[in-house]
């Protein structure tokens, strides 16, 4: 009896270990990032509007939908993970976005026109 109310005195013992339900932080650290892409309206692209942290692609879009169309600001919603992405090399961007100077085939004036043919 003694321990009992020695017990309720101190509150209920828990301890952390990171996969419970009151672990908090450490779980939502483990979320894989999604991206997240809003059409605002029919007929327009999905614009990418953010990104958050969810356990799975159905929790990221009810997510995606109460955080970024709170104002009824899409018709649509697009999530896909972070990882799933494949991105151009910022350090090499000089060669990779190289502009078409010296490059003349890609100018319609390297070619001639042909006498013949109409409207060009």
């Amino acid at each position: 009896m003694a321990a009992a109310s020695e017990q309720s005195a101190n509150g209920p013992q828990q301890e952390s270990t990171g996969t419970g339900p009151g672990s908090g932080a450490a779980d939502h650290e483990t979320w894989p990032l999604w991206e997240v892409f809003i059409r605002s309206s029919r007929g327009l692209s999905h614009v990418h509007a953010g990104s958050l942290h969810a356990p799975d692609a159905v929790m990221a879009v009810r997510n995606a939908r109460d955080l970024y169309t709170r104002r009824g600001e899409g018709v649509s919603v697009w999530v896909v993970p972070s990882s799933a992405i494949t991105t151009s090399d910022v350090d090499a961007r000089g060669a990779f976005f190289e502009t078409s100077e010296g490059k003349e085939f890609r100018h319609a004036t390297y070619y001639t026109a042909s006498e013949g043919v109409p409207h060009l």
